[in-house]
């Protein structure tokens, strides 16, 4: 007997029930705005259901790994945590607006809709996962900073890590800290994927990482060193993510290098500047998953000490330059 394969039904709202409405992280606009592609359920959970693509017709491009992200679009409840890649409905866990849908359905993904079986959601807003931290100067980035590691040690967050006492997350924290590429690149390498689950603790640790390094950087004066770690981190451990971790994790890796953090990651990025309290936002964090939150967090706070560091080393060698000519 011969199998054939079929693509998926296309799917539509059910007759006389307008699609549901939901807000749409700016990174899903490549995925939103395209033609309909099919895509299928590879996970579905009370709060939240996660689609991977199917097809790309962009994977001709020239930078084929950035034309294939994102893979995965992550439909969320209002009271769920808030991914970068989410498409986030009005309705509430409690109202289990995912009741109908199975792991493994067929779907589909375009033309500002998102269907699935019992499902039709279309985008009507757009929310931009990259927190807005402005001009930071040293000494309150670095205050930002106690506050958020205040609140991180009163529960020993640390302990709670998944590679807690693994010895590469050190590494790589200590060679992002002396701005030594190559360790980094090292370390990171031999995290990629490390741990169970949707996303393992070693890519959450990177995530963490790399928007920490790029956005706390960003808005540092002198804080050039540590964006353009952030670039080459960022680049070395997506170049093959999806052959190493799971498709969700390699697409929050992508988006994290690009600078897209998670609404509970923002918050805390946020304190670190000065503009939200700490212990409420290391509370939300610290809430997400079951280690996810911890692991989140461990690479948050070592991005920030290292683009304050990089800063730090930056000033000064400003300033013995600055000596040496008024010398000269």
């Amino acid at each position: 007997m011969t199998i054939v394969l079929r693509d998926p039904i296309p799917l539509r709202a059910p007759a006389g029930r307008p699609p549901a409405a939901g807000a749409a992280g700016i990174p899903l606009r490549p995925l939103l705005e395209a033609p309909r592609r099919p895509a299928r359920v590879i996970a579905a959970f009370p709060s939240a259901v996660y689609l991977e693509m199917r097809g790309d017709p962009r994977a001709e491009s020239r930078d084929e790994s950035r034309a294939r992200e994102p893979r995965v679009l992550a439909l969320v409840c209002s009271d769920a945590v808030r991914l970068p890649n989410a498409l986030v409905l009005a309705a509430t866990r409690r109202e289990r607006p995912f009741r109908a849908v199975r792991e493994g359905a067929e779907g589909w993904v375009g033309d500002g809709l998102v269907e699935t079986e019992g499902l039709c959601v279309r985008a009507r807003r757009w929310w931009n996962p990259r927190p807005a931290l402005g001009p930071l100067g040293a000494a309150a980035a670095a205050r930002g900073l106690r506050g958020v590691e205040d609140a991180l040690d009163e529960v020993d967050a640390a302990a709670a890590c998944g590679l807690a006492g693994h010895p590469d997350p050190e590494a790589l924290a200590a060679a992002c800290a002396a701005g030594d590429l190559a360790g980094a690149v090292e370390a990171a390498e031999r995290i990629v994927g490390l741990g169970p689950g949707l996303t393992p603790s070693g890519d959450d640790v990177l995530s963490g990482l790399l928007v920490a390094l790029r956005l706390v950087g960003g808005a540092l004066r002198d804080g050039e060193r540590a964006v353009w770690l952030a670039d080459w981190l960022g680049a070395a451990v997506t170049a093959d993510a999806t052959t190493r971790t799971t498709a969700v994790a390699a697409t929050l890796l992508h988006c994290a290098a690009s600078g897209y953090a998670g609404a509970e990651v923002a918050a805390v990025l946020r304190a670190v500047a000065g503009l939200e309290a700490p212990r409420p936002a290391v509370r939300r964090l610290l809430a997400t998953g079951h280690t996810s939150g911890a692991d989140l967090a461990w690479g948050v706070r070592a991005g920030c000490r290292a683009a304050l560091a990089l800063a730090g080393s930056a000033a000064a060698a400003q300033r013995a330059t600055a000596c040496q000519r008024a010398t000269a």
